[in-house]
């Protein structure tokens, strides 16, 4: 038994030294797959500029730059995951203007303070949006409709209190109306929100114009008024009047702006503003094209914001919106009984009861005696039985408390270990506890783990954890 332990530690080191003699640390960066999360919904503005940003980085930096919509939460998901995730440089958040919304509706404990700013790309007022079809066809009209029927009405643009509630929300105040004379119905984004309309599901959409753009020009829909200072100056766009123009003064912008988690290292800062200063300002080109005329011929506002601007810029902001949401109007808009958390307790609870259950059931079987009717063997027989029994139910109780261990390990060692050295470990202690030979398992761990990585990172654009040392 000893002997057997003994190889399989040494089948063990093999492995271990192979996989560390292929993997050499790095300082260059970016060498690898980077993420640009998204927090809201595929199709809409904020996704369509951070894709596009997305291949103009990707041309900057020479990796793969893949955009993830982690949507839910009402913004608080992506803004999480991308602020809270590694501070290496290998995701950037497309922070929005509900960064500086959440925490004050107790929702996250996330604010700008928790991002390395590093430049704003983007933006756009809000506007008010009907079907072609409407019975509206003036801010006038639609103010009418609202006083003489509070309530009636349904909108929808993005989440409750997201940035396009609250505009409609502030247009409402402004004429003397409450938050809730207009039913706000709770979406992803404008994508979603605009197919509602068009479906009839709802009376009127909250967005910004190149967002609507599409069905703007197609004739579809209809803009009532932009919420800004001044009409907006590209051309085709400058058609659509203010509420301004039309006797309301409300008005509310949305940004977009590309951040960091906090702590991220300074040299890499600099060089992803580096390579986002020539994308914003037209140096860079993708088939021929600059970021700031695929923003004005998709409608979209290109005003950018260097690194130190775009801080000021958000600390202003964040205090603007703790005024506003501390008004007493809007403590009547409520976001509903069900949080951003509800889901993952949800699972995490369902996932401890399944493992909880197993557990049990496999402890009953270790447990359960012998049939009654079973014939009775030689005494010899029986003996080898009993010990035979004894290692099979220690094995299995080995092996369950073995799965439990490598699975919260893996968890939670990956991204610090590294994808490949962890996933090797596990292939290997799962071949020998189902009994393969050692120099199969080790061949297999050794094979397996490297092709499985470039199969995501380099095929499927998907980047693994490479783990502190650069595996």
């Amino acid at each position: 038994m000893r002997r057997e332990w003994r190889s399989r530690f040494q089948w063990l080191g093999l492995l271990l030294y192979a996989l560390s003699a292929g993997c050499s640390r790095t300082d260059s960066y970016p060498n690898r797959p980077i993420t640009l999360v998204c927090p809201w919904a595929a199709g809409g503005g904020t996704d369509r500029v951070s894709r596009q940003m997305g291949i103009y980085l990707e041309e900057e930096l020479g990796v793969p730059v893949n955009v993830i919509n982690a949507t839910g939460g009402q913004g608080v998901t992506g803004h999480a995951r991308g602020l809270l995730a590694r501070p290496d440089g290998y995701t950037l958040s497309m922070m929005t203007l509900e960064l500086s919304m959440l925490h004050w509706r107790g929702l996250t404990h996330l604010t700008w303070q928790n991002s390395e700013p590093l430049m704003s790309v983007n933006e756009d007022p809000a506007a008010l949006f009907v079907r072609d079809d409407s019975p509206f066809n003036t801010m006038s009209e639609l103010e009418a409709a609202v006083r003489d029927k509070p309530g009636d009405l349904k909108a929808s643009g993005t989440a409750s209190l997201g940035a396009w509630h609250l505009a409609l929300a502030g247009w409402l105040l402004s004429f003397d109306r409450l938050p809730t004379d207009v039913v706000w119905i709770p979406s992803q984004g404008s994508a979603p929100s605009l197919q509602e309309l068009m479906s009839g599901g709802i009376d009127l959409v909250c967005c910004s114009v190149p967002e609507a753009r599409s069905l703007l020009d197609a004739g579809k829909i209809r803009c009532l008024g932009v919420m800004a200072d001044q009409r907006l100056a590209l051309p085709g766009l400058d058609k659509y009047p203010t509420l301004k123009e039309q006797g309301s003064n409300w008005t509310l912008t949305g940004w977009r702006g590309i951040g960091v988690p906090q702590g991220t290292p300074p040299e890499i800062r600099e060089r992803l503003v580096t390579a986002l200063r020539r994308i914003v300002s037209g140096q860079a080109e993708v088939n021929g094209q600059t970021f700031p005329a695929y923003m004005e011929s998709e409608g979209f506002d290109h005003t950018w914001r260097a690194t130190d601007d775009f801080a000021a810029f958000l600390a202003g902001e964040d205090a603007t919106f703790g005024k506003l949401l501390g008004r007493e109007e809007f403590k009547t808009v409520r976001s509903g009984p069900i949080g951003p958390n509800a889901f993952p307790l949800v699972a995490g609870c369902l996932a401890l009861g399944s493992l909880t259950v197993i557990g049990v059931g496999a402890a009953r079987r270790m447990r359960a005696p012998l049939p009654a009717d079973e014939p009775a063997a030689e005494e010899n027989s029986a003996d080898v039985s009993s010990v035979e029994s004894g290692e099979s139910a220690l094995t299995q109780k080995v092996a369950f408390g073995c799965v439990i261990i490598a699975t919260g390990t893996y968890s939670l060692a990956t991204d610090s270990i590294g994808f490949i050295p962890m996933s090797a470990i596990l292939l290997l202690g799962i071949s020998l506890l189902l009994r393969a030979p050692v120099r199969t398992a080790v061949l297999l761990a050794i094979v397996a783990s490297p092709i499985i990585y470039q199969i995501f990172t380099v095929l499927l654009r998907v980047p693994l954890p490479r783990g502190l040392i650069g595996w």
